[in-house]
């Protein structure tokens, strides 16, 4: 149990890490992008050919799509040696979202279950007061990529991750399993226990190790050869993966013509929203 002022340190915490989330995302929207055309390759099947053992999540994806673990020919060799000294660890890596289609993208930011528990977050933020639209459309935008180029599982280049206990099979504790929306969500969120706290810096030391790069503002996303990754790194050129379309017959590859188009239309998120207030309301007249 939270007390008021625990509460008010949370949300502060919450809407300070949002904002830098949702300003983050302006920089990626302008940072250059040089698209090669690299193909995807498939993970489960490179996992099986070099005998490492990895878990892949079996829930779909929205709309009931079967998820898509593919991810660029290039970092193929560094997920497999990061998979297996997981394993020499006594961990197994698992998989729970690589490649997302447009489709993919554009109905995350819209499913009730997202959306419906970001929109909690906000009236919890705004200490039970109904949020205006814009923050509640910066709050979505910050946590579900708006567009293609902001998106890097739509590059191929990103996974969301969870890390099981070899023996037992069970969860590593990172605070709260995937996917989790909170102020627990931040990587370096203090409220989660200090035990969870170091799993979380071993697994991102780990993935490091193998250049893949943590997403700040979610505990289980690494990307890597993304403007994500150069951004943080500060590499100074063009990132090499950008958003595509897939040929899932080869893993062929097609850059998305205009990265920036919005995957959903002001109105559409609009129409979210206030479906999503009135389930709210819903609930709440129920109880």
């Amino acid at each position: 149990m939270t007390n008021q002022s625990d509460n008010n340190v949370r949300r502060a915490y919450w809407a300070k890490k949002m904002d830098e989330a949702y300003a983050f995302m302006g920089e990626i929207r302008r940072y250059p992008v040089a698209e090669g055309g690299e193909p995807v390759v498939s993970l489960v099947d490179a996992a099986q050919s070099a005998g490492v053992e990895v878990a892949f999540s079996e829930r779909p994806h929205v709309q009931g799509l079967p998820r898509l673990y593919y991810l660029r020919e290039g970092l193929i060799p560094d997920f497999i040696d990061c998979a297996r000294a997981m394993n020499e660890r006594g961990w197994i890596l698992k998989v729970e979202d690589a490649f997302r289609t447009v489709t993919m993208q554009k109905f995350l930011a819209r499913a009730p279950h997202t959306f419906d528990f970001i929109v909690e977050r906000v009236f919890w933020e705004c200490n039970g007061a109904q949020p205006p639209v814009e923050l509640l459309a910066r709050r979505v935008a910050a946590l579900v990529a708006s567009a293609p180029k902001v998106g890097t599982h739509m590059s191929g280049s990103a996974i969301d991750i969870s890390v099981l206990d070899r023996d037992t099979g069970s969860e590593i504790d990172r605070g709260r399993p995937y996917l989790e929306m909170s102020e627990l969500t931040p990587m370096d969120s203090p409220f989660v226990s200090p035990q969870a706290q170091a799993n979380r810096k071993a697994i991102t030391e780990l993935m490091a190790t193998y250049g893949f790069v943590t997403y700040p503002w979610e505990f289980w996303h690494y990307n890597k050869g993304d403007a994500y990754d150069h951004y943080f790194n500060k590499i100074d050129k063009p990132a090499r993966y950008g958003a595509v379309h897939l040929n899932l017959a080869d893993g062929s590859v097609e850059a998305i013509a205009e990265p920036l188009t919005p995957l959903n239309s002001h109105e559409e998120m609009e129409s979210e929203m206030q479906q999503a207030l009135e389930r709210r309301a819903k609930r709440n007249s129920n109880q």
